[in-house]
């Protein structure tokens, strides 16, 4: 479902991929390539939320643009080739390019992550914390444990190709 909120229509892409089952509202922009899959929600009431190209929003995830500040509102950059695993919440400021926030983890209120990095599922981090470019980051809450490596980068250039391949398929299908 896609709807205007407070006289804002999302913008998106007519490459990308919104599954019926999804909600999408508000000041939202999705870009070429990217998708949305069943039960995501993707609330853009409280601020613009901007998605980039080849990005994936998997199912059951949660993108608010909401704050705690006063005024609670703040927008939300999501970059290019980017993987938001099963069931993740993020009300994070910015998540970079070419990064992994896996299943079940949480970005809380004003975090940002650094291009290039994995967030390890089930992870937490923490309101306000800046993660560098390449960073592994586990645990509750968020430490860094180093660097990404090589073959933990595979699913940040593998993914978006193969959700692209996927897409296609599930709108041949008409669904």
């Amino acid at each position: 479902m896609i709807k205007a909120f407070n006289g804002k229509t999302p913008k998106i892409a007519e490459s990308a991929f919104v599954s019926k089952a999804a909600y999408v509202i508000g000041d939202v922009e999705i870009g070429e390539n990217s998708s949305v899959w069943p039960g995501a929600v993707i609330r853009g009431d409280l601020g613009k939320i901007k998605i980039g190209k080849n990005t994936v929003i998997e199912d059951n995830c949660v993108i608010h643009s909401g704050s705690p500040a006063s005024p609670p509102i703040m927008d939300v950059t999501i970059g290019d080739n980017v993987i938001i695993g099963h069931g993740a919440v993020s009300n994070g400021r910015r998540i970079g390019n070419n990064v992994l926030v896996s299943i079940k983890s949480t970005i809380l209120h004003d975090a940002e992550i650094g291009d290039y990095s994995i967030i390890a599922a089930g992870c937490i981090v923490k309101e306000g914390m800046k993660i560098p470019d390449k960073s592994f980051v586990v645990g509750i809450p968020g430490e860094i444990k180093g660097e990404v490596s090589p073959k933990q980068m595979w699913w940040m250039q593998h993914s978006p190709q193969i959700y692209h391949e996927l897409t296609q398929q599930y709108k041949k299908e008409g669904l």
